[in-house]
């Protein structure tokens, strides 16, 4: 592949190297697109195992090619760095200005997506400056879709945060359009709060602030894996409950948060 052409679509994933990034990028790499596929790989810290890399170089399809940013230090001001986001510094910023495509897509390194997630954004974005595709809810080990959520990520003006944010899109939901959407890129790398987090709140707001067009994708792409020690737990175990799904009966398992705490 001539990595000066540019691809059809991007996708920024930071890590600290967490096992479930290769449970991400496996989704990217099952993508039913046809196009050219750029993955980016930001290195925020080597918490977890660097051979995750080495694996995931040796499984890239013929349509795609992976970028590894590991520039040896942490841009977090939870590692040392300047930058508020607790959780990837500036990652996704950079990332995102660096990736060699007009449309960029984004996914934590715990959540992944369907098949036809990057499609299905892919469609919904044409005349359009972003898009966002719907989610489930998931159990961070088994992967089991546990429930779609009707609650938060449902776009401009729906759901639990339309009055007070004027509604939500996860981090991992979201497409943009590098040609009308750069001067949002600089949002990733602030925090919203003390925590360090609500990078995604911020980039949204500006989204809306800016008057920027939303496509929607058809129906929902986007596993969103559950983090019990995520401020929100509570209220998402009671809407799925609320509709019929089913929790699991164990939420002990410490892979999903290795460096949570680092």
């Amino acid at each position: 592949m001539n990595l000066q052409e540019q691809v059809d679509v991007a996708v920024v994933i930071p890590t600290i190297l967490r096992p479930h990034l290769l449970r991400a990028v496996k989704s990217v790499f099952q993508q039913d697109i046809a196009g050219a596929v750029q993955v980016l790989i930001g290195v925020d810290k080597h918490i977890g195992d660097a051979a995750l890399l080495d694996e995931i170089r040796r499984t890239v399809p013929p349509n795609m090619h992976v970028t590894v940013i590991d520039p040896g230090y942490s841009t977090s001001v939870r590692h040392g760095g300047v930058y508020s986001n607790r959780f990837s510094g500036a990652l996704r910023t950079i990332l995102s200005y660096l990736a060699n495509s007009r449309y960029v897509a984004y996914l934590d390194d715990d959540n992944w997506w369907s098949d036809d997630h990057l499609s299905g954004l892919m469609a919904a974005i044409q005349d359009k400056d972003c898009a966002f595709a719907k989610r489930y809810y998931a159990h961070p080990e088994s992967g089991e879709a546990l429930c779609e959520d009707h609650w938060e990520s449902l776009g401009p003006g729906r759901g639990v945060y339309a009055e007070r944010f004027g509604g939500f899109v996860d981090t991992s939901c979201l497409m943009l359009d590098k040609t009308t959407c750069h001067m949002i890129f600089p949002f990733w790398s602030l925090a919203m709060g003390p925590n360090g987090d609500g990078e995604d709140r911020m980039v949204f707001d500006a989204i809306l602030r800016s008057g920027l067009r939303f496509g929607e994708s058809s129906k929902p792409s986007c596993y969103y894996s559950l983090d019990n020690h995520d401020a929100m737990h509570a209220n998402r175990e009671a809407w799925i409950k609320s509709a019929g799904g089913v929790l699991p009966d164990d939420w002990s398992s410490q892979a999903r948060y290795l460096g949570r705490e680092a």
